[in-house]
């Protein structure tokens, strides 16, 4: 009798003891299922790692509500309660509780390597010879800081305008802007430099990725924003969690973002107090 149950104690052991036991708490997130190299359906963008590197911290599994990430994205996902955490968002967006930010970039000017352009800054006078991509937001297709900076110049009409959306029975659609460089149908695109950066890394011919310059364009337009965490307002301790494992893994933040091409600049130096 002993010895029949010792023998049903070894098996409900090897049918059990040998597997983990799943995290009991769910990170749940909501993330938009066809955007690399931020996130899709199949988890490979650095945002579906930042999650699962977050949950492990946590303790946690991860849960996703996909949603396209276009207008109303935050009022459908986040605001309605079908998710606590969205990836990456400008920090201090409005309707949603940032954390610190944990990576900063740039637009970028993309060009092929084989057209030994030089062009790093706005006021370049080839801007004005160049059939140039830019990106627009929207169903209404609002500008992007690129457009108002260059129709500024007067150099509106050589721009060629590709949806941030875009046709979602593609995969990536926002990357048609970076296939047109590749394939010559525009000479040079300024486009966001986590898409840029990625896409680059993988284009069939050699990329170049150079900060649009200025970083501000006078009086007051940005080309460098701040990326964060959001939650919701009300989410205060859940962000101050969040911001703790950031710094505390910001060394294997960083290297995601490296592996990913996310082009990072550095903060601006402040001036001292007087």
């Amino acid at each position: 009798m002993l010895t029949a149950r010792r023998s049903l104690a070894l098996v409900l052991c090897l049918l059990g003891c040998g597997s983990a036991p799943k995290p009991s708490r769910e990170l749940r997130v909501c993330a938009d299922p066809n955007n690399l190299p931020f996130s899709n359906q199949r988890e490979e963008g650095f945002e579906n790692r930042l999650a699962e590197l977050i949950a492990t911290e946590l303790g946690a599994s991860v849960r996703y509500t996909w949603w396209p990430q276009r207008r109303g994205f935050i009022r459908n996902t986040l605001a309605a309660g079908k998710c606590d955490l969205v990836m990456g968002t400008t920090f201090g967006a409005e309707r949603v509780l940032t954390t610190t930010p944990y990576y900063r970039s740039t637009y970028v000017f993309v060009f092929r390597k084989d057209r030994h352009l030089t062009v790093k800054s706005l006021d370049d006078p080839a801007l004005r010879t160049l059939r140039i991509g830019v990106q627009l937001v929207g169903d209404d297709y609002a500008n992007t800081p690129p457009v108002h900076a260059l129709s500024r110049r007067g150099i509106a009409g050589n721009l060629v305008g590709f949806s941030v959306f875009g046709d979602y029975s593609q995969e990536n659609p926002p990357a048609r802007i970076i296939d047109a460089v590749i394939s010559r149908n525009v000479d040079l695109a300024v486009a966001w430099g986590p898409l840029a950066g990625y896409f680059a890394k993988r284009s069939p011919v050699p990329l170049e990725i150079v900060p649009v310059s200025p970083a501000v364009d006078p009086p007051g337009l940005r080309f460098t924003f701040d990326i964060s965490l959001a939650v919701r307002t009300e989410d205060v301790a859940l962000k101050e969690q969040l911001e703790g494992i950031l710094q505390r893994k910001k060394s294997d933040v960083d290297r995601i973002l490296k592996h990913y091409g996310v082009p990072v600049v550095p903060e601006p130096e402040r001036a001292p107090a007087p």
